[in-house]
């Protein structure tokens, strides 16, 4: 649920604009009538955020402002016995015009990225990292609508649809959007996607910063839990993307994890939710500082997610990277201050049961 440019520190402050995710497993296929879909298989994603791509104002200059992470950053996270990358990018800069071709440039950037953690053995959630805003304009608005958005993911999907590592992530954290209009855009861009064949994961997320904790309360921007029932997928390969920090306002913008005990309580009701509604999440982001009991209280969660793999595809920790500051308290490094914190994450993803590469 953190805000965007809250999760920099000070020093990184200057890299962060104001507006800083079936199966995939399952090999691209032809489009199908959707009597044909059947239900995902289970999935295993543990793994990591890798930050970076999604820093900086548009344009921003590559290698200063903004940086895809590189093979070495990706292998040192895969050797630890991770499945997954969650990849945050900006659509302004994969995208700079609306209703446009994809930027070259970036879109090798990205095409890169994915190939070295595929290569690395890890699975890519591509996360659109923009808080349902395209610039200064929301989705829904007369500029950013429901078709443009739906354009970007039409045109990212035709280009990953044979790429059975990677899965889509539609929006990070959309937050001040009705969910109800979040909910139109969503399935228009779910409906693209498969139009062009793709078979792939996509990852949905509610509207209200998408907290695993409120996802059932009723926020200003509407009831997730009530609305996002609308979400309509011929290939019924979706999950709702989900977050759940364990500050005090779980936002994940203070080092501390006072909240650690209601975070692992709030993520157990929706499992209850989830079960009882037969859908499924995925924990798009969790991350803590290594002050006294923190990487505790965060490996509690992630068991919870593991042991209920019907209700969970899984989760990506956040948030590694190499243009974080030394001093950014959620930084995950494995030689760093925060290595308990890598160290918990590296024992959830090696736990019981265990995950296939």
């Amino acid at each position: 649920m953190a805000r965007p440019l809250a999760r920099f520190p000070s020093a990184a402050l200057s890299l962060a604009g104001p507006l800083l995710a079936g199966a995939l497993l399952a090999a691209a296929l032809p489009a199908e009538p959707a009597r044909a879909a059947q239900p995902a298989p289970l999935l295993c994603l543990r793994g990591v955020n890798i930050s970076g791509a999604e820093f900086g104002t548009v344009p921003g200059r590559y290698g200063f402002d903004y940086l895809y992470p590189s093979a070495e950053t990706i292998g040192r996270f895969a050797a630890l016995g991770l499945t997954a990358m969650r990849l945050p990018i900006r659509w302004e800069r994969l995208q700079p015009a609306l209703r446009q071709p994809l930027d070259p440039d970036e879109l090798a950037r990205l095409e890169a990225a994915v190939a070295a953690a595929t290569q690395a053995g890890l699975r890519t959630v591509i996360d659109l990292h923009n808080y349902a805003y395209h610039g200064k304009a929301r989705v829904d608005s007369e500029m950013v609508t429901a078709e443009a958005f739906a354009d970007l993911w039409r045109r990212l999907a035709q280009h990953f649809r044979g790429d059975a590592s990677v899965a889509f992530g539609l929006m990070n954290e959309p937050h001040d959007i009705p969910a109800a209009r979040w909910l139109v855009a969503a399935n228009a861009a779910i409906a693209a996607i498969r139009e062009t064949g793709a078979r792939q994961l996509v990852l949905v997320s509610g509207s209200g910063w998408s907290g695993a904790h409120s996802w059932t309360a009723d926020l200003p921007t509407g009831n997730n839990a009530a609305i996002m029932l609308g979400v309509v997928d011929p290939a019924r390969n979706t999950a709702y993307e989900v977050h759940q920090y364990l500050d005090a306002d779980f936002s994940g913008t203070h080092a501390e994890c006072s909240r650690g005990a209601d975070a692992l309580e709030a993520v157990e009701r929706l499992t209850g939710w989830l079960a009882k509604t037969g859908r499924r999440a995925f924990l798009g982001e969790i991350g803590a500082s290594a002050r006294r009991n923190c990487p505790e209280r965060l490996r509690a969660v992630l068991d919870h997610v593991n042991a209920n793999p019907q209700q969970w595809v899984g989760w990506t920790a956040w948030a590694a990277g190499d243009l974080w500051a030394p001093d950014y308290p959620l930084k995950l490094d494995p030689a760093g201050a925060n290595a308990p914190v890598v160290a918990a994450i590296q024992a959830a993803a090696q736990a019981k049961p265990t995950c296939e590469r």
